[in-house]
C-alpha cells in the first residue's frame, strides 16, 4: 500500500499503464525515475531551514553530485534512446561537466529545459528542490502570480480542487512541486483575460484532464481536475495524457513548460 508521495506516484503510474497501453513505456520509465528520486530524497531529511542557507543552496549538498553517475547509469539502461544516448555521453565525460550542468539547471529559472541533458538535470534535481522548498516556510497567502513563488519557474500543470460548489484552479511547479492558487479565467503565460480567447478542450479518453489554451500567445497548459477524479496524481496523469499534447501541438499551441520527461 502506498504510504508516501513517491509510492503514490509509482502506484498511479502502474495503474495508468494498465489502462493506457500507449503510455506504458513512458510511465514504466517514469517509475524507474521516481524510485531513484525516492532513494535520493532520503539524503535530504536534514535540509537546513536557515534562510541564508536556503538562498545559497546548491546541488552539491550532502554529496548530491556523487549520486549523479548512478542516475546516469539508470537512464542509460531504462530511458528512450534519445535520453539514453545523452546519459551515456555524460557518464563518460569529466565530473566537472556534471557540476556545471547541475548548477545551471538549479539556477536557470528563466528558461524552460529544451535539450535532453537539461531534462535529465531537472529530473535529478527535483527531489532536492522539493526538499528545500518544503523546509523554507513559504507563505502563499495572497500570492496569485504565474511564476512559482519559490523557484520562479513557469508552472508545469494546473490542478482543479474542490471549493464550495465549484473548483479553484491552482498552478503546480514541476521542479520544486510548489502549488499555489491562480485565477481560472486568465492565461498564465501572457495574462489574457478574455474568455473567448481562452478555449478549454477535453477528450473522452481523459475526462478529468483539461487542455487550457490561449489564442493570444498560442500556449497551453494541461490541468488535472481532481473534482472529477480524486485518485488522479497531477504529475503522473499529466504525463500519461500525452495524446493531448500531440493534439495541442498539431493545432499550433506550444506548452507553457514541458514536464520532466520533455513532453
Amino acid at each position: 500500500m502506498a504510504t508516501n508521495p513517491w509510492q503514490k506516484r509509482i502506484h498511479r503510474a502502474e495503474q495508468l499503464s494498465a489502462q493506457h497501453p500507449f503510455a506504458a513505456e513512458i510511465l514504466g520509465f517514469y517509475v524507474h525515475v521516481v524510485r531513484f528520486q525516492q532513494g535520493l530524497s532520503q539524503k535530504f531529511q536534514h535540509v537546513s531551514t536557515d534562510p541564508l542557507v536556503l538562498l545559497s543552496a546548491r546541488p552539491e549538498f550532502a554529496g548530491l553530485l556523487g549520486s549523479f553517475p548512478e542516475f546516469l547509469s539508470l537512464i542509460e539502461g531504462k530511458a528512450p534512446t534519445r535520453f539514453a544516448e545523452v546519459a551515456h555521453e555524460l557518464r563518460n565525460s569529466a565530473p566537472s561537466s556534471w557540476s556545471d550542468l547541475l548548477s545551471h539547471g538549479w539556477s536557470n529559472s528563466d528558461e524552460s529545459p529544451s535539450e535532453p541533458q537539461e531534462f535529465l538535470a531537472a529530473a535529478f534535481l527535483q527531489p532536492y528542490a522539493e526538499a528545500v522548498r518544503s523546509r523554507a516556510g513559504l507563505h502563499l497567502e495572497g500570492y496569485t502570480h504565474p511564476p512559482c513563488p519559490f523557484c520562479n519557474r513557469r508552472p508545469a500543470s494546473g490542478v482543479l480542487r474542490q471549493q464550495g460548489d465549484g473548483a479553484r484552479r491552482n498552478l503546480l511547479c514541476g521542479f520544486c512541486l510548489c502549488e499555489w492558487e491562480f485565477r481560472r479565467i486568465v492565461c498564465p503565460a501572457c495574462g489574457e483575460e478574455d474568455q473567448a480567447k481562452l478555449p478549454v478542450y477535453t477528450a473522452d479518453q481523459f475526462p478529468h484532464m483539461r487542455v487550457e489554451c490561449c489564442d493570444t500567445c498560442r500556449t497551453y497548459i494541461k490541468s488535472v481536475d481532481l473534482t472529477k477524479n480524486g485518485l488522479a496524481d497531477p504529475l503522473v496523469d499529466e504525463l500519461a495524457s500525452v495524446p493531448l499534447d500531440l493534439w495541442a501541438r498539431d493545432h499550433g499551441y506550444d506548452k507553457l513548460r514541458p514536464n520532466l520527461l520533455g513532453l
